[in-house]
């Protein structure tokens, strides 16, 4: 079962809901009548709406061989020729020996939101599969591809080949209430189209547990497999994708978190459109007012920034939107296009909305008084360009792992090798034929997977630059700065 319990609050846990590696568990329409106040409110409706659109998905992460380094045994320095200490000959310190990592099998849930076979899910429930299995909930079964995904969020898209599908009516969070009835639909521990009620607990919610997060709180059952399941309200629209749960045992106890549908819509229309999330940046960092304000008064320390509420503001970057803003360093931004902002999860699902380009007006508290400014937002590289992200093609050359021969010449327990040049980035960048990278970025490129990753993460980045490090054949060291140009 696939958990995240790093993140660790009040000797809590946050649980991402979907299982993984080791043991393997399956699990405009017309309006309901309303509901007179006090009376018993009937779900039935919004139950059979939610049902037909919820898919359960299985995740297959086939066998690998990996080379790792281990730790040579601590006689390995000792001459050992029928390896009695289990290193014959022996060198001591590290050596590198292929494992094969086993088999990965996973399940978790999704919510068709196109009658052509799209499906939204979480991140989390996809990332990292070789093979993905949807079954509908009359049974069908499909192949799923991968569209995109945004592990800032924790959302992704997937998608199936079929037509006339049971698409979910998608509603706006944004107007959810504290206390209204929500039903989670999902497949926990593989039972299938489980449906369980519950009350909006809490919105806009912030666990630390995803970049970009505003979760919609709910005491509806959550448990490990709903992940990527529907939130829905009571006339069955989407509102929210179901995410994480907040235990100490890693079961649901009373609290589930759902990602709400303004974060989603933006997700995946960035995704359909660009291929990944366009992300407009205030350039701010910042912290609710009213958690600083209890952190200086925890310090014996007078506070009074003129407001009680809102998003402290605890640094600028110099060529951000926020700066351009006039906010500085001590300021309370306590609105967004006039939408009152109170804590940095209610900022972040704002600006979750929000594209590179998008004007904006940031109301804020400066030295006790109210301004206003209207601003252009802009992506992480400074500009209001459409951020593409770099495949290894860019590079413009072919690769393969370094050999043990070379591994044993040059002294190297890893690297790539440049096999042929073409044109592309690295060849105007100067680096030659023969050469081995053996860092990007200051991670390590054990693998051609290893590089994909850094091109794609440096190609999104405020300097989309990938620094090399590495070795010529002759066993002089080299370095490079290789610019992704994102045209």
């Amino acid at each position: 079962m696939k958990r995240f319990s790093k993140y660790l609050l009040s000797s809590l846990c946050v649980v991402s809901l979907a299982f993984s590696t080791g043991a393997f568990f399956s699990v405009s329409a017309a309006q309901p009548a309303a509901v007179s106040a006090g009376q018993p409110v009937d779900l039935t409706y919004a139950a059979e709406k939610a049902l037909p659109a919820v898919v359960h998905i299985r995740f297959l992460q086939n066998a690998k061989v990996r080379t790792v380094d281990v730790q040579s045994d601590p006689f390995g320095d000792f001459f050992d020729p029928f390896g009695f200490f289990g290193n014959p000959g022996g060198r001591g310190g590290k050596r590198q020996q292929q494992v094969q990592t086993p088999k990965k099998e996973a399940t978790g849930s999704g919510v068709i939101i196109s009658t052509d076979g799209y499906i939204v899910t979480n991140n989390h429930v996809v990332e990292g599969a070789d093979e993905l299995t949807v079954t509908l909930n009359d049974n069908r079964e499909y192949s799923a591809t991968i569209v995109g995904t945004d592990k800032t969020t924790d959302l992704a898209l997937i998608k199936i080949s079929a037509k006339n599908l049971p698409a979910i009516t998608i509603g706006e969070s944004d107007k959810l209430k504290v206390g209204e009835w929500v039903l989670a639909v999902g497949n926990p521990f593989n039972l299938n189209s489980t449906v369980t009620a519950g009350i909006v607990s809490a919105k806009a919610r912030s666990l630390g547990a995803n970049g970009v997060e505003s979760f919609i709180q709910t005491d509806a059952a959550i448990n490990a497999g709903n992940s990527g399941g529907a939130l829905v309200n009571t006339k069955g629209e989407l509102v929210g994708i179901n995410a994480m749960l907040y235990s100490q045992t890693g079961s649901y106890s009373g609290y589930g978190f759902a990602i709400p549908t303004t974060i989603m819509n933006k997700v995946v229309a960035d995704i359909k459109t660009y291929g990944q999330v366009q992300r407009a940046l205030l350039g701010i960092s910042g912290t609710d007012a009213r958690k600083w304000i209890d952190a200086q008064k925890a310090q014996d320390k007078e506070v009074d920034l003129g407001v009680n509420d809102g998003v402290y503001v605890n640094s600028v970057e110099p060529d951000g939107a926020g700066a351009d803003a006039g906010l500085e360093e001590g300021d309370v931004i306590t609105a967004v296009d006039g939408k009152k902002v109170t804590t940095m999860a209610m900022l972040q699902e704002i600006m979750a909305t929000k594209r590179p380009g998008d004007k904006a007006t940031i109301t804020f508290v400066h030295k006790k008084r109210s301004k206003s400014s209207t601003v252009t937002l802009k992506n992480a590289q400074g500009n209001t360009g459409v951020v593409k992200q770099a495949d290894l093609d860019v590079l413009g050359a072919n690769f393969r792992g370094v050999t043990d021969e070379q591994k044993k010449q040059l002294n190297i327990s890893y690297g790539i090798e440049v096999m042929k040049l073409n044109k592309g980035v690295l060849a105007t960048a100067g680096v030659p034929k023969g050469f081995i990278i053996q860092k990007a970025n200051d991670a390590p490129i054990k693998s051609i997977e290893d590089l994909q990753k850094a091109v794609k993460d440096a190609s999104t980045s405020k300097d989309p630059v990938l620094y090399i490090q590495g070795v010529y054949p002759t066993s002089k060291k080299g370095y490079f700065a290789v610019p992704l140009n994102n045209e």
